[in-house]
């Protein structure tokens, strides 16, 4: 294809980014979902405190319902699904149908489970839609520019996730390293300094600080400029 527009790179940029949220958060929710039907506590409150999002819930249960499924909820899994697909749907001539449909697949999925009583199962279906997504984007969209782009969202945003969540330092290193990569074959520009500042936080660290965890989010929000 031709030139790729800025509308067209912010699109695959975010929609990198709503299906790496997606799919992370679906892992997490899981856990947390277990953990309070197994009566282990009501650690929503902790759950919403570690990823940074309002705790606007008055339960576990109003939080398994609507974090999960709510479209009127900016943070719940079902609205972020839908705002990759709001991307993926107008990108549909540069993904192709095939590629599409595993979004497709995933919304499908997410709304099996609104309605199961056994939600985990069908929110696994979305987990495997979505890394079906990322697998089969490598066979059938002949843009290696469009391709590094949303590889450069999906890095970035499990940057971000991993550093509020306090992942580990070998886990950021891996992900820092495969994020260079793509940013550097995306095209797009970026703010050195964030990246600089990022490898002189990330590299080489056996572990990190509260505060450079927190300079990793920042420097890691403001890294892509579009």
């Amino acid at each position: 294809m031709g030139i790729i527009s800025l509308e067209q790179t912010n699109r695959l940029y975010w929609l990198g980014r709503y299906s790496e949220r997606v799919y992370t958060t679906v892992r997490l929710y899981s856990k947390c979902y277990d953990d309070m039907i197994d009566d282990i506590g009501n650690n929503y409150a902790d759950f919403c405190k570690s990823l940074d999002i309002p705790n606007i819930y008055t339960d576990k249960t109003d939080f398994n319902s609507r974090y999960a499924f709510d479209e009127e909820d900016p943070n719940s899994i079902l609205s972020n699904l839908l705002r990759a697909y709001d991307n993926a749907i107008v990108l549909r001539e540069e993904l192709g149908s095939e590629t599409l449909s595993y979004i497709q697949l995933a919304i499908y999925a997410a709304n099996k489970a609104k309605i199961s009583k056994a939600p985990l199962i069908e929110l696994q279906n979305v987990e495997d839609n979505l890394l079906a997504f990322w697998g089969i984007s490598d066979d059938y969209i002949e843009s290696k520019v469009i391709r590094n782009i949303i590889k450069t969202g999906k890095r970035v945003e499990r940057i971000d996730l991993y550093a509020r969540l306090k992942i580990g330092a070998r886990q950021m290193q891996g992900e820092l390293k495969r994020l260079e990569s793509r940013l550097i074959k995306s095209g797009m520009d970026y703010d050195k300094n964030c990246l600089a500042n990022l490898i002189s936080i990330i590299r080489e660290k056996e572990s990190f600080t509260d505060e450079e965890y927190k300079s990793i989010v920042n420097n890691v929000e403001g890294l892509v400029l579009i």
